[in-house]
């Protein structure tokens, strides 16, 4: 059965289990520990020498990591990525946009301030994440003012990708009451077939 090692608050790793509960695959949750006694231990790094969650064992000794070619993997050739050549382009520019510009920013910030602790000598630094951060919603608003997806008219994996960590921003001091457009994605993202919110175990997962 297909594995996927992550940390299950981690907004990366629900995106797979998002992804791959929509799809109706199984597969076999194997909670990791982050840092030496787990993703940095010479047997994790042995599946994945990037030594970041989440990543899957595809077969016995075939892995693959980071959450959005995850996503891609899974979901070539279904709804999930758009036929149209540009509307699929958009889609890899939303996807690039979370992972550079968003997850930087608003999924430390939650990480910090919900789970781990804001590290010693790092507030500044967390204030200016935040900064950064709620830049990048307001580019989202902005964009879902005038579609209601981000590639276009249909729900995609930009919609997962950017959906993941938006969805508990405030967890990480990001008021989203301030953004009426994003508000109702949230809804519409909500509102599609066999949604999973990420404090959810999957019913057809094992542990």
């Amino acid at each position: 059965m297909l594995k996927l090692y992550q940390f299950h608050p981690s907004g990366n790793c629900y995106k797979v289990r998002l992804l791959l509960h929509q799809l109706g695959i199984p597969f076999e949750a194997v909670e990791t520990e982050m840092g030496a006694g787990g993703t940095r231990s010479p047997e994790f790094k042995a599946k994945n020498p990037i030594a970041k969650l989440p990543t899957v064992e595809l077969e016995p000794g075939v892995f693959l990591a980071e959450s959005n070619a995850i996503l891609w993997y899974f979901a070539e050739g279904t709804p999930f990525i758009p036929s149209d050549k540009l509307e699929r382009a958009r889609m890899l520019q939303w996807m690039f946009f979370e992972q550079y510009s968003h997850e930087p920013y608003v999924a430390v910030a939650r990480a910090w301030i919900a789970y781990f602790g804001i590290p010693p000598g790092k507030e500044r630094e967390l204030e200016e994440r935040i900064q950064k951060g709620y830049a990048a919603l307001d580019v989202m608003e902005g964009e879902l003012a005038k579609r209601p997806f981000f590639a276009g008219e249909r729900y995609s994996l930009a919609d997962i990708a950017l959906y993941a960590y938006t969805h508990v921003a405030e967890e990480g001091r990001f008021e989203l009451v301030r953004y009426p457009a994003l508000r109702a994605w949230l809804e519409r993202v909500q509102s599609q077939p066999k949604h999973l919110r990420i404090t959810d175990a999957v019913p057809h997962a094992t542990r």
